[in-house]
């Protein structure tokens, strides 16, 4: 054989063995600066472990307007990544069009949108869903984040960044098996479940749930405090009756055994039912008996009422057309909407959450780490009660100079080795008692209405959704959140404090220099090749 034969047959190998390798080698290198094509280590070890088939149908495609273009391209990125690291998930993207029926009643609503492109405006109808589905389980992807934004660039820049963990918690919903339990506390006046209906439907896809009650502590304490243990975390949504000491020494012995618990609490009464119908009521302290319960795990109450600037709107009644009531809009400072601080995972990446009647929280106890989840804005001043709430107050010019009482703590997470507040006191019945527990988590929100879902035609809305102007508030968003984080199940929360930098375009500028850039691109390329056309020929004009 010459050495020429060798030489190509040594060329066909070398290409045949490259091209084995490839196939059966995927590797891609991320050279972003915010890594926005690597998946995280929690979507790891999700996908390392994932055993089942997951299928994937994405209904963002077909003629969308740009940025919703630049959505569907940053979602398909996404999925060829994860599908890269495990070929359980496959996944599809279906052009809506001509299914749209079939899609609203699997609950897919469109987006309606007033797209302005090259100076044109037009209407654009978008389904900005995915389904995730393994065996019978689906789970509902919105790839939109829903939330105030100041513009669609904004709110496209965090539904880029939501994907990953949009996903991920899709997977595991599908895919998981449900462990640890969570209690519904009932006996004292909490809120009924039609109020609070979509959260804990929402939770019951990951834990199993159960009311419990409190009432039989009276008769039976210790087993019902024995009961209450065999549960992980306890919700206590918005109480109006008094905690006995026997109650109050279970949910202390409950935490100090290791359950974690979630108190969202009004301290004062503001009857909104009432307000709307006479436009005056009268604000009092609601007196639950937990203050010192509360005072030894680091937080306490304050029984005043907290008004903020930066707020969410009520509707009112401002007249009649035909035989319609006309309602309008007023933003309403007795409803702050808080903006996340990103001081910790729980409210970190998320929009406002909307309050209604909130309290303040004041700090105690060093030696409990305390983090702030929910503050109102600098604006804010306190309404000391018992007094009147008057509607009326809408309509006077707000005197921002009044409003100078600096931000409040309305939620706090608390950590640390718990001690029990019965330690030193006399214990309401007899138990195996333990002074002091290892470490532990606990959530205080002051305002009940945070987990309150609006009721239309006798039916639960989503929890943040507001029916009066459809606006989205992350109420939901957040409180998912705290319960992850409370269950030591936060790897996938996590992803929410993924960063992602999308370079946005000055739509106004591009349109008016168009025709510039069409130019530009047209002409230089073609100019280019003439120029390298021209010395290609002159030299081999010389050369022969």
């Amino acid at each position: 054989m010459t050495k020429k034969k060798k030489h190509i047959l040594f060329i066909v190998v070398l290409l045949f063995l490259v091209n084995i390798i490839a196939t059966n080698t995927h590797y891609r290198w991320d050279v972003t600066n915010d890594q926005r094509y690597s998946i995280s280590k929690p979507t790891k070890f999700l996908l390392e472990n994932l055993k089942k088939e997951v299928a994937i149908t994405v209904f963002l495609t077909g003629d969308l307007p740009f940025d919703f273009e630049r959505l569907s391209k940053e979602t398909a990125y996404f999925l060829e990544e994860i599908n890269t690291n495990n070929h359980h998930i496959i996944f599809r993207f279906v052009n809506p069009q001509g299914k749209e029926e079939s899609l609203i009643k699997q609950g897919l609503n469109p987006s309606r949108l007033t797209v302005q492109e090259d100076g044109k405006v037009s209407e654009s109808v978008i389904f900005p869903y995915a389904i995730v589905s393994s065996g019978k389980k689906k789970a509902l992807v919105d790839l939109l984040k829903s939330s105030y934004f100041e513009n669609q660039d904004s709110q496209i820049e965090n539904s880029i960044q939501n994907l990953e963990f949009a996903f991920a918690d899709a997977i595991q919903k599908v895919t998981a098996i449900k462990k640890q339990k969570i209690a519904v506390l009932k006996g004292n006046g909490e809120l009924e479940d039609i109020y609070q209906y979509d959260w804990l439907k929402t939770l019951g896809e990951n834990y199993y749930m159960a009311p419990f009650t409190l009432d039989s502590i009276a008769s039976n304490p210790e087993k019902t405090l024995k009961e209450l243990q065999q549960f992980d975390l306890a919700i206590i949504s918005k109480p109006t009756e008094a905690f006995t000491e026997k109650e109050k020494f279970a949910m202390d012995q409950f935490t100090i055994n290791g359950g974690k618990s979630i108190w969202l609490l009004d301290m004062v009464h503001t009857p909104k039912d009432s307000l709307m119908q006479n436009g005056k009521v009268l604000a009092y302290q609601r007196d639950l008996n937990l203050t010192d319960y509360l005072f030894n795990y680091g937080v306490r109450i304050k029984k005043h009422l907290i008004r903020d600037l930066y707020a969410a709107s009520i509707p009112l009644a401002t007249g009649k057309v035909g035989n319609n009531t006309q309602f309008d809009e007023f933003l309403w400072d007795y409803y702050p909407l808080i903006k996340s601080n990103n001081k910790h995972v729980i409210s970190k990446n998320i929009g406002e959450v909307k309050l209604e009647f909130a309290n303040s929280i004041d700090t105690l106890n060093p030696n409990i780490k305390k983090t702030p989840l929910l503050e109102s804005s600098n604006l804010t001043k306190t309404l000391t009660v018992p007094s009147y709430v008057d509607l009326a107050s809408i309509a006077e010019n707000a005197d921002i100079k009044t409003y100078k009482e600096g931000s409040k703590i309305i939620g706090v997470l608390l950590e640390g080795n718990f001690k029990s507040a019965y330690r030193n006191r006399i214990k309401p019945f007899q138990n195996h008692f333990i002074n002091q527990g290892t470490q532990n988590k606990m959530i205080v929100i002051a305002d009940g209405d945070i987990s309150t879902n609006q009721i239309s035609k006798g039916q639960p809305l989503e929890l943040g959704l507001d029916k009066w102007n459809n606006q989205f508030y992350s109420n939901k968003e957040f409180l998912m959140n705290a319960v992850n984080y409370l269950l030591n199940d936060d790897g996938l929360i996590q992803l929410r404090s993924k960063k992602v930098i999308i370079n946005t375009i000055n739509k106004p500028k591009a349109y008016q220099e168009k025709i510039k850039w069409q130019l530009i691109n047209l002409i230089i390329p073609v100019a280019i090749l003439a120029i390298f056309g021209f010395f290609n020929f002159y030299i081999r004009k010389r050369r022969f």
